[in-house]
């Protein structure tokens, strides 16, 4: 073979050996950035399990997700409560949050597909565990989080309590991640919060379904967010005083509100035809125990009976009852 061939032939054999390093390292780099890609697909997959809750507009920029009515369960981790949210032109505040940090998450899922604007400001409505539970869901948003100013003495009675019963009922797969999160400015009578061409009025209110209730107006469509001072078709749960819920509802009940989002029940119910239910149940408890009490009638068998013609007309009847009718013969014995 000439020197000529000989080199030419060199030549060809390097060439080729180039052209498999670069076949090679093309394959390698694309290999490597399908797993990148991969990587972030699940990455990007785990985000998208935490699905949105489901939300309803009831008012202009007032959206609603409604809760089952049920117990804390596993299959609901803890959406049970009314959870709403207000969107102004500079900032979002939503008002209450679940009863689990995946529930939280759902609701800030929601927000996000209804705007980009900050949430500047959580407000519970009261301290019970399906309405605050799921705060933790909104720290990085660097909000606020308002309540009554008895709020965070109530947390720091029962809070411990909450979390391991609702983890019980809840199960531990539901509930990773749920923590106590403290309110960090309180309201003692009233306060406003701009959302940006939006009023929100706050207004603690005595002693009624808990003792750290709080009610939230939206001025600008006159919707006002009751909490748990207001239950339809879930049947009342009283933890503070019979007399005391009476009376604020009693004054609610003048407001000209155009709607009231409940703490359970429909998205909102027009005012003041909404309250009907709650206060014939209410009264019925009252005038029942009364009766009972001025008999001589022992808390245990009056706790049985009280309020049971009532019975057909809610959900939950039999989980809570018993508990109200108890509390408020303790309470109503010593008028």
């Amino acid at each position: 073979m000439t020197s000529t061939r000989l080199h030419f032939v060199q030549f060809i054999l390097q060439r080729n050996t180039i052209l498999k390093c670069c076949v090679y390292t093309a394959f390698t780099t694309l290999f490597c950035f399908g797993l990148f890609l991969q990587c972030n697909n699940s990455i990007a997959s785990q985000e998208h399990q935490i699905s949105a809750l489901k939300v309803e507009e009831i008012a202009p920029g007032i959206f609603v997700a409604v809760g089952e009515i049920q117990l804390m369960n596993p299959e609901n981790r803890g959406h049970i409560a009314n959870l709403s949210f207000v969107v102004g032109s500079k900032h979002v505040a939503v008002i209450d949050t679940g009863g689990s940090f995946y529930v939280g998450q759902r609701l800030r899922a929601a927000i996000r597909l209804v705007t980009d604007l900050p949430i500047s400001y959580v407000i519970n409505t009261h301290s019970h565990p399906d309405h605050m539970l799921g705060n933790a869901a909104f720290l990085k948003e660097n909000a606020e989080f308002i309540a009554h100013k008895h709020f965070n003495t109530a947390l720091a009675q029962r809070g411990e309590h909450y979390m391991a019963a609702n983890l019980e009922r809840v199960g531990k797969s539901g509930f990773s991640g749920t923590g106590l999160i403290p309110s960090t400015r309180s309201v003692s009578d009233e306060m406003s919060l701009d959302l940006g061409g939006r009023m929100l009025h706050l207004i603690a209110k005595p002693t009624a379904h808990t003792d750290n209730d709080l009610i939230i107006i939206d001025k600008q469509t006159n919707t006002a967010f009751l909490g748990d001072l207001l239950f339809v078709d879930h049947i009342p749960a009283l933890d503070g005083s019979l007399r005391g819920w009476q009376s604020v509802m009693d004054d609610l009940s003048n407001q000209k509100f155009k709607r009231a989002v409940p703490g359970h029940g429909p998205a909102s119910v027009s005012w003041p035809a909404g309250l009907a239910s709650q206060n014939k149940y209410l009264t019925t408890l009252i005038s029942d125990l009364k009766k009972d009490i001025e008999a001589g009638t022992p808390i245990n068998e009056a706790s049985q009976k009280a309020a049971t013609s009532e019975r057909d007309a809610w959900e939950l009847f039999d989980e809570f009852n018993t508990r109200n009718a108890t509390a408020g013969y303790a309470e109503l014995e010593w008028e």
